[in-house]
């Protein structure tokens, strides 16, 4: 409403006395009758709602209708204690949501854009800093933000990012370092192509599938197409009020190789190479995710085509399948004659080694299942793809995804013994192994439509290679 008010106030386009009328509605405010949800003290444990009340109230302040100060400074402090050791918000005690650190973080741009220098300003500027950076590493190369939690692969999370990484160019250009600057502004071209390539199709989507809207497949209760395209909206708007056009993002690549972690609360490991990316969840959520390998992206090449998400064993977004199984690229054994896979907390992962060179990254995972067998599986991704190793005793497996339905297109599935292949917009996703594929029969959803569950089988010892490539 404040941002409203001052665009058209800066166009001229409505009377002064309207303006003013509704400038003294908005001075008549108290912040307690107002806000759904707000800290009366500093200790109070209260999310992101007392986030977003902080920046409305210092909008109100900024537009000279209030001094809040005192107010905004109390929600501020609530907030800060949910930030991790590398900056990134928490909001959630157990398993936070990838998105709402980058609202929460995002919040905090716009508050200390506008001029707040109260109490808890250079707290909030070193958080940003130093989770700005990892940000940068953490999207993919296809310009998405990570996976994870709720409200995940809506357009609005770009936007989101743009906001974070606008406000981080800045302190770059500020500190003279025009390299770094350049970087994030790269990124937010690369996040806003994702989504100018959604809001460019015909119907036009909220989210990153090709159901109809009307089905809300993928969405949670709340996240209806209207709604979320006023948030896409709303969150495009505050990124261009940060935007400074005097940054270049003539730093246009994001293909080097790296091998990361977040802190154990998103529990996450990303591995980059060339142009392939991939993101690691070790503890998932089951209402959104599913533990393993969640992500291959390549460059170019549609995202769902292997694995952008997992899909969970109990979802809290609209599905039209009932009861699919959890599914991600991940090591299986059989337990009782039946095939267990590492998808759920009941599995245990450890980091092993990790390894980076100029030329790939690579990582050994231990997984301990729930009947205390354990293997081994090592990822390695390079510009060729993904390899992966999986060592255990007797008859072990890996999951194989194959995208089968995104909402309007079914792509073509090959299957041999030893290859495994999904075409979609002319690119193929190839999974060759040393073992024996199967179809397991299975089917599972997850925001981006059908996967059907393969796996691939061996002794002791299995191969699996990952190739995304062009068929033009």
């Amino acid at each position: 409403m404040i941002f409203c008010i001052l665009e058209l106030e800066n166009a001229q386009i409505l009377e002064p006395d309207a303006i003013e009328c509704w400038k003294n509605c908005l001075a008549s405010i108290h912040p307690e009758a107002c806000y759904n949800q707000y800290a009366k003290t500093p200790e109070e444990h209260l999310f992101n709602w007392v986030l977003f009340t902080a920046v409305s109230e210092y909008m109100r302040q900024y537009l000279g209708l209030c001094n809040s100060s005192e107010f905004i400074d109390i929600q501020i402090s609530t907030q800060l204690r949910h930030l991790d050791e590398n900056g990134m918000y928490m909001d959630a005690d157990i398993h936070p949501p990838m998105v709402y650190d980058l609202v929460s973080r995002g919040l905090f741009c716009l508050l200390l854009h506008f001029g707040y220098h109260g109490t808890y300003a250079a707290q909030m500027d070193s958080c940003l800093k130093k989770a700005g950076l990892l940000t940068l590493q953490m999207q993919s190369v296809s310009g998405e933000i990570p996976y994870g939690g709720r409200s995940n692969q809506f357009l609005f999370n770009e936007a989101l990012f743009a906001i974070v990484c606008e406000y981080e160019a800045n302190r770059y250009e500020r500190e003279g370092n025009l390299t770094l600057a350049n970087c994030f502004k790269a990124a937010i071209t690369r996040a806003l192509r994702v989504t100018a390539a959604y809001l460019n199709q015909s119907p036009i989507r909220h989210i990153k599938n090709r159901f109809s809207v009307k089905t809300q497949y993928g969405c949670e209760e709340y996240a209806y197409f209207d709604k979320y395209m006023i948030t896409t909206a709303s969150y495009l708007y505050a990124a261009y009020l940060l935007c400074n056009d005097t940054v270049s993002d003539a730093e246009a690549s994001n293909t080097s190789t790296a091998i990361f972690c977040s802190s154990s609360h998103f529990h996450k490991i990303f591995l980059k190479s060339g142009e392939y990316a991939l993101e690691f969840d070790t503890d998932a959520d089951p209402h959104y995710d599913a533990s393993g390998l969640g992500r291959v992206h390549r460059k170019g090449a549609p995202s769902a085509i292997c694995l952008s998400v997992p899909c969970p064993s109990t979802a809290n977004y609209i599905i039209d399948l009932p009861n699919p199984p959890a599914l991600s690229l991940c090591p299986g054994v059989l337990q009782d004659g039946v095939w267990q896979f590492a998808t759920g907390a009941d599995t245990k992962y450890e980091l092993l080694s990790a390894t980076q060179t100029e030329n790939y990254a690579s990582m050994q995972l231990s997984c301990r299942f729930s009947d205390g067998q354990c293997v081994t599986a090592t990822y390695t991704v390079d510009q060729t793809g993904v390899k992966i190793e999986v060592c255990g005793d007797g008859t072990i497996s890996f999951a194989l995804p194959a995208l089968c339905f995104d909402g309007e297109t079914s792509p073509q599935i090959a299957q041999s013994e030893n290859h495994l292949a999904v075409a979609l917009d002319h690119w193929v996703c190839q999974y060759t192994t040393d073992g024996a594929i199967r179809d397991s029969g299975a089917v599972s959803c997850n925001r981006n439509g059908h996967y059907r569950a393969f796996f691939a089988t061996a002794n002791q010892k299995l191969n699996v290679h990952i190739e995304i490539f062009s068929d033009d």
